[in-house]
């Protein structure tokens, strides 16, 4: 039986399984609260590493929960007009 994997919980294994840069949203608080109010959120990095409890992003900054999430350019194509 496959085991769904998300949160901070896919973002460790993601670096684990050799993933080098993953964007995610970050947060201090819940994995939830890194997901808030993504519009106009600045709390988005570019996980590196995580050791001793903590993510880190590429800027050495600590962060305790990072969700991955996909970033991609907007095309028309891609957008209900």
């Amino acid at each position: 039986m496959d085991t769904l994997i998300v949160g901070s919980d896919l973002a460790r294994a993601m670096l684990r399984n050799g993933h080098k840069e993953i964007w995610c949203a970050v947060s201090d608080e819940s994995d939830e609260n890194a997901m808030e109010d993504q519009v106009g959120n600045d709390f988005t990095s570019r996980i590196v590493a995580f050791k001793d409890g903590q993510f880190y992003c590429e800027g050495g900054m600590p962060w305790k929960y990072a969700v991955p999430i996909k970033i991609a350019a907007l095309t028309r194509e891609a957008m209900i007009i």
